[in-house]
């Protein structure tokens, strides 16, 4: 488990006109790293981006980039994310009839490796693989779009998974949570075991500005945790 609850902004919230500046907006605000979803149209119903956009992150900022995949077939790009600076890569148990296979791939190619898997997906898909991974993704809402509610079920997965990591020898394994978290959602996550928290609307839309989100984020895990 991570020694503090760690913060990570998802980019699919951010306005795009002003990427560069948000994303060192949130960095400078004490992110741990930046989430960056990719959709195909085919496995979820949404077109986001590829590695050309992850190529133009990683030399503006220092925060590690982690690659949510959502496609059909990520085998075919996963040595293209990496390429272009990907430093974690999560991929669904859904896409991957090989998911061993693909989760070698993703570390032959030099990152980290990460599985998830969609609300209604039971965890027994993953039980096999979590020896292999160094995080483990839980969606608390249907893939596809960002600003949705967080299903509450969803947060007993998290404290399942948390307890087949430590079964099978692999606490040091992160659990981050992806959907419908907020200042006011956070918490709950926390107190189920969440190590990592994406947050996209909730920091990148905030009234208050990302300063204000992050330090009201950071406090709402940091009260969760103890």
């Amino acid at each position: 488990m991570a020694e503090r609850v760690l913060i990570a902004p998802s980019i699919l919230a951010a306005d795009f006109t002003r990427l560069g500046e948000q994303v060192r907006a949130a960095e400078q605000a004490g992110a741990d790293l930046l989430h960056v979803d990719v959709m195909d149209g085919r496995f979820v119903p949404s077109i986001s981006f590829g590695p050309l956009v992850v190529e133009a992150l990683r030399p503006i900022t220092a925060l590690p980039l982690h690659v949510h995949l959502m496609i059909v077939e990520p085998e075919r790009q996963i040595d293209a994310f990496c390429e272009a600076g990907a430093d974690l890569i999560t991929v669904h148990v859904e896409t991957c009839p090989h998911l061993d296979g693909t989760l070698q791939q993703i570390r032959d190619a030099g990152a980290r490796a990460a599985v998830t898997l969609n609300p209604a997906t039971p965890l027994s898909q993953l039980a096999l693989a979590l020896p292999l991974v160094d995080l483990v993704l839980i969606m608390t809402v249907n893939p596809g779009f960002g600003g949705q509610r967080l299903l509450p079920y969803t947060l007993k997965k998290v404290s399942a998974v948390r307890k087949m990591l430590a079964r099978c020898g692999n606490s040091d394994c992160l659990v981050e949570v992806d959907g419908g978290i907020s200042q006011t959602t956070a918490p709950l996550a926390v107190r189920a075991g969440a190590d990592v928290l994406v947050m996209g609307t909730a920091i990148f839309q905030h009234p208050e500005g990302i300063a204000q989100a992050m330090a009201l984020a950071r406090h709402a895990a940091k009260e969760a945790s103890r």
